[in-house]
């Protein structure tokens, strides 16, 4: 990977839809370093010889990449930061979400016409600033606004150490009303423990609740990816002032 320049100053972040196989493969293999060279996970054989991080949800969601360009133009442009956005008729067509592997998502029936499946959120580690964040966020406001969406659901990991400290920090406080919650498939033995701080939690689960996202219950075992997935969901409406600023600022 290639190293990043001494100043930030000297980058600027570029945002676009993958529009070709290449760009896909691109995102994939960030997030192969990040899922399986950074964090570990296990992924399937094919994918580990090919080095991308791929399932058979990718055909049928749109994937946003952020690109670090330098502004000089001397360096080839880095992929920062990416997502993937599975939407109801890619949904349709893929069976399902991604996060009904994990989860029950019965309760959120009458949502789905108007509901996108946010995952595979990563950053490159030498580009973990709140700028790519920012960038992501903003692409994805327009995006959900552009196509009438109104909710965003999917699941946020955190390490299984911290699962207990993490669901008893937001149970009471970001808990999703009763009519949405749900359940998970392979629930976890969430045990005792001092409730974790907001300003403790992972930066995405963070920034995800102080922007107004709903937790829609106790977290799930992943197998593959040896972390708790705790399942989130963002709905348009509820977007705090500072966060409506940020999320949909062009």
């Amino acid at each position: 990977m290639p190293a990043r320049a001494s100043t930030a100053w000297d980058w600027t972040f570029q945002v676009d839809w993958a529009a070709s196989d290449d760009a896909v493969r691109a995102a994939q293999r960030l997030r192969f370093d990040v899922f399986a060279g950074e964090l570990g996970a296990q992924l399937q054989l094919d994918a580990m010889a090919a080095r991308l991080d791929r399932d058979r949800f990718d055909p049928y969601c749109e994937h946003l990449l952020v690109w670090a360009v330098e502004r000089a133009g001397r360096a080839p442009r880095q992929l920062a930061g990416t997502y993937r956005v599975l939407t109801p008729a890619g949904a349709r067509q893929a069976g399902g979400l991604y996060a009904e592997q994990a989860f029950d998502l019965a309760p959120l029936a009458g949502l789905r016409s108007h509901m996108v499946e946010l995952g595979r959120a990563c950053v490159s580690p030498p580009w973990r600033s709140g700028g790519v964040i920012l960038a992501l966020w903003s692409a994805l406001g327009q995006y959900m606004v552009r196509h009438r969406f109104d909710t965003m659901v999917g699941c946020a990991s955190v390490a299984l150490g911290d699962a207990s400290a993490l669901w008893h920090g937001v149970r009471h406080t970001h808990l999703a009303r009763p009519a949405w919650q749900v359940r998970p498939r392979c629930a976890l033995a969430l045990a005792d423990a001092a409730p974790m701080l907001l300003r403790a939690m992972p930066p995405l689960i963070k920034g995800y609740l102080r922007g107004g996202a709903k937790v829609l219950g106790p977290p799930s075992w992943d197998a593959s990816f040896h972390t708790a997935d705790l399942p989130i969901m963002m709905r348009m409406d509820e977007l705090s002032a500072r966060y409506r600023a940020q999320f949909l600022a062009r």
